[in-house]
Parts: C-alpha cells; sequence; structure tokens
C-alpha cells in the first residue's frame, strides 16, 4: 500500500508528447543539417543528381534509426555511445550519397 502511495503517475497531453519527440529527433535533424552544408568539403566537387531535400530526408531517416536502436538496446535516451553511432552512421551514409569513393 505504501510502494502504491509514493508511486504518482502524470499522464503527458499532446504538446508534452510533441515536445519530446521533437527533442528526440534533433540531434538527427542537426547532425543532417551540417553533414548537409558541409557536403562539399567531405565529398565529391561535382554536382550531385540528387535534389538537396532528398538528402536531408535520407540523412535525417538514418540518424533516427539510429538514435532508436540506440533507444531499444540500452532503454533510456540521450547516451554517448548512441551518439558516437549517429555521427558514424551519418557521416558514412554522406560518403555514400556523394560518391565520396570516386574523389
Amino acid at each position: 500500500m505504501l510502494v502504491q502511495a509514493l508511486i504518482w503517475v502524470n499522464s503527458m497531453g499532446p504538446l508534452d508528447i510533441a515536445n519530446h519527440l521533437l527533442n528526440f529527433v534533433a540531434p538527427a535533424a542537426a547532425m543532417a543539417l551540417v553533414l548537409l552544408l558541409s557536403g562539399r568539403m567531405v565529398g565529391s566537387r561535382s554536382a550531385s543528381a540528387m535534389s538537396v531535400w532528398l538528402r536531408w530526408a535520407i540523412l535525417f531517416a538514418v540518424g533516427v534509426a539510429v538514435l532508436a536502436a540506440g533507444l531499444v538496446l540500452w532503454g533510456r535516451d540521450g547516451k554517448m555511445l548512441t551518439y558516437a553511432a549517429l555521427v558514424v552512421a551519418c557521416a558514412t551514409c554522406q560518403w555514400v550519397l556523394v560518391r565520396g569513393w570516386k574523389a
């Protein structure tokens, strides 16, 4: 009975859920934007046939997948190893998208 009295559940409203989801995907969005803006420095010098928005969407999707995998694997968000995996996965994806092996 005492344990039940100590546990207090506060349900989240729609704004709280949106805030948590936006904060969860913010690192992936920032990483995709930084890689997109610095793409000419790390990749091919030729113009890419892929549009900017499509490249951003692909990098963002890869980033969200890595963050979700880290959440499932460790059971919580914000582990530094997850962020390191985010950097490695997004950088590898950027290298593939700009055909870095041809540079």
